[in-house]
């Protein structure tokens, strides 16, 4: 399937997007906050901290290639990451949200949250948008 430069630009949105989130993520120590975090961290390092940003960083990267190399081009493959990106997002932008609401107060990562459901959203769209224009033709 060809996707739009919509498509391109938007993935590339919610990579950069989730890096801010990171960043914000990485300032309220989430590794220290949220259990799952921290189990995910210790798998890498039993330093939490230098865990954190090893996987933040390396998602970073993977997604920075993966729109190089497979969504900017309308590679066959592009559809993995696509999916891939949108699922984690939609998770960190209900996800987050609940936990505030849970914790009653702030958590890691709850300001940009709601950007990267929109963003995921919007992206979710212009998949589909451009679908329903492919099946038109």
């Amino acid at each position: 399937m060809t996707y739009s430069p919509k498509v391109s630009r938007l993935f590339l949105a919610l990579v950069i997007l989730q890096a801010i989130h990171s960043i914000e993520e990485y300032i309220g120590k989430l590794w220290d906050n949220f259990p799952p975090a921290t189990y995910v961290c210790s798998l890498v390092s039993d330093d939490l901290h230098f865990g954190f940003l090893v996987i933040n960083i390396g998602l970073f990267v993977l997604g920075i290639l993966c729109w190089l190399f497979l969504v900017r081009t309308n590679h066959n493959l592009a559809i993995l990451p696509l999916g891939f990106w949108i699922f984690i997002e939609l998770v960190n932008g209900i996800g987050h949200p609940i936990w505030t609401i849970v914790q009653k107060g702030y958590t890691p990562g709850v300001i940009t949250a709601p950007f990267l459901l929109l963003v995921a959203i919007l992206l979710i769209k212009a998949i589909c948008d451009g679908r329903a224009r492919s099946l038109k033709s």
